[in-house]
C-alpha cells in the first residue's frame, strides 16, 4: 500500500484568539525548532507567553470553542484515529513557467510530414463570434506553487512515540514541504 509518512507535532499553542478580541476563533500553533539568534525580539516576546520554546512554523486553526484550550498546550496525535479520514493542504511543487504539454496533458502536433507544431497549443480563439480568447482558456504559464488540498485520505497507522502518522496516497508539496492536516468534513 502506498502511504506518505508525515511528522504531525507536537504542535504548542502559541496564542489564543476569540470573537471578543480579535473577531474569530482560532488557535495558533508553533511547530518544529529554530535557533534563539534567528527569532527576533518581537517574536520572542510573543513566544514567551506560551513557554521558553522558538518555533520556524506559526500557523492558525479554526476552533469551535477556544475556551478548551490553554497557552503552552501541547496537541499532539491523539485527535486522530486509525482509519480515520483526513484532508492535507499543502504548497505544490513549483514548476515554473510551462507549456500547454507539461501543464495540461496536450498531445501536441504532428512530429513529421513537414509540421512546425509539435508542442504548441494551436488555434486559440473564436470566430468573428464572440472574437476573443474565451477567460479559463489552457494556455503556457505558471504550473505549480499553489495551495492543492487533498481530501478524504485514510489514515493507515499512527506512531505517537515519534510523531509520525502514515497517510494511504500522496501528499502535495515536496519531501520536505509543510502541510496541514485536518479531520475530513463528513468523517464519523
Amino acid at each position: 500500500m502506498p502511504v506518505t509518512v508525515v511528522q504531525v507535532g507536537p504542535c504548542v499553542v502559541t496564542q489564543i484568539k476569540t470573537i471578543a478580541t480579535d473577531g474569530y476563533n482560532a488557535l495558533q500553533l508553533g511547530f518544529g525548532k529554530k535557533k534563539e539568534s534567528r527569532i527576533n525580539k518581537p517574536m520572542e516576546g510573543h513566544l514567551k507567553k506560551s513557554g521558553e520554546a522558538r518555533f520556524a512554523i506559526l500557523r492558525e486553526v479554526p476552533v469551535d470553542d477556544p475556551g478548551e484550550y490553554s497557552l503552552g498546550q501541547t496537541i499532539s496525535l491523539d485527535i486522530f484515529k486509525i482509519g480515520g479520514r483526513v484532508d492535507v493542504t499543502g504548497t505544490t511543487k513549483g514548476r515554473g513557467f510551462a507549456g500547454v504539454v507539461k501543464r495540461h496533458g496536450f498531445h501536441g502536433g504532428k512530429k513529421t510530414h513537414g509540421s512546425h507544431s509539435h508542442r504548441i497549443p494551436g488555434s486559440i480563439g473564436c470566430s468573428a463570434t464572440p472574437g476573443k480568447v474565451i477567460k479559463g482558456k489552457k494556455m503556457p504559464g505558471q504550473y505549480g506553487n499553489e495551495r492543492k488540498t487533498a481530501r478524504n485520505l485514510k489514515i493507515v497507522d499512527i506512531r505517537p512515540e515519534e510523531n509520525l502518522m502514515l497517510i494511504k496516497g500522496a501528499l502535495p508539496g515536496s519531501v520536505s514541504g509543510v502541510v496541514s492536516i485536518k479531520k475530513h468534513k463528513f468523517a464519523k
